[in-house]
């Protein structure tokens, strides 16, 4: 999905790096997830009820970046 796609990009490009272990084997638990319910997290039509892939979730989709 394209728009699943431009959110991670940003965030990978910009707060991966930076994040602690913990956060990304989260990261990495969410990439797993299938992508109906990804996009449903990071559209907020939905939310998880892991507490860590919530907000991870929420950083996710705070550090989304338009392009220009």
């Amino acid at each position: 999905m394209r728009e699943l796609d431009a959110l991670l990009e940003s965030f990978v490009e910009h707060e991966l790096p930076a994040l602690p272990d913990a956060d990304v084997a989260c990261f990495e638990r969410i990439l797993d997830l299938p992508d109906p319910v990804l996009h449903a997290y990071l559209t907020g039509r939905s939310e998880p009820d892991d507490l860590e892939i919530c907000r991870l979730i929420e950083r996710i989709k705070s550090s989304h970046r338009p392009p220009a």
